[in-house]
């Protein structure tokens, strides 16, 4: 009992240990009361719970399933683009820019990746900082299903904004500021 009382303050000191405690504390707060996901993972998983039969058209059994017709109907015969699949999509500011002077550098019209967007003259291209290049994007909200390639980059500051290029300047200052979902489509 002596070696410890003499030996306490080598292994960790008071303060340290409140600090400690604290930071566990506060994990343990962000891990269970802000971030319930695993619960609630599960908690969905048992509302949309469909039966095994969920795939089925017809058995023997229970006759038709409808839901199963429903689908097929939708589907029209169509198989959706390789492009259409979207891999993720969140909300996102999203401004507009155009080939100015003032609102670039010195090359007003060439893009981080090398591409001219004054010669090709199609409104499709967008900078994000969080995309690599080639990404393509939709904007259903303000451009319906037309799709976005990122081309371009932004200052560093702005991480999480899309910026969308348009051919002429009024355009792009009636534009304005907007929030809107943006969907990263599969490649």
């Amino acid at each position: 009992m002596e070696a410890l009382r003499k030996n306490h303050n080598k292994i960790i000191k008071l303060k340290q240990a409140k600090k400690i405690i604290i930071i566990l504390i506060a994990a343990l707060f962000f891990e269970f009361i802000l971030f319930p996901l695993p619960s609630l993972a599960d908690q969905i998983a048992e509302k949309t719970n469909q039966g095994h039969d969920q795939g089925i058209v017809a058995d023997a059994q229970n006759g038709v399933n409808q839901a199963v017709i429903t689908n097929m109907a939708e589907f029209n015969g169509k198989l959706p683009e390789n492009g259409d699949a979207i891999r993720w999509s969140n909300r996102f500011v999203v401004t507009a820019y155009n080939s100015d002077p003032g609102q670039t550098d010195d090359s007003p019209c060439i893009t981080a990746n090398n591409f001219n967007v004054c010669n090709h003259g199609i409104e499709d291209t967008i900078a994000a900082n969080f995309l690599p290049f080639g990404a393509k994007v939709r904007i259903p909200e303000l451009f319906g299903d037309k799709v976005f390639v990122v081309r371009d980059r932004m200052n560093r500051r702005f991480s999480n904004r899309v910026d969308v290029w348009m051919l002429e300047k009024p355009d792009a200052i009636n534009f304005g500021v907007k929030i809107a979902k943006i969907q990263v489509l599969q490649q």
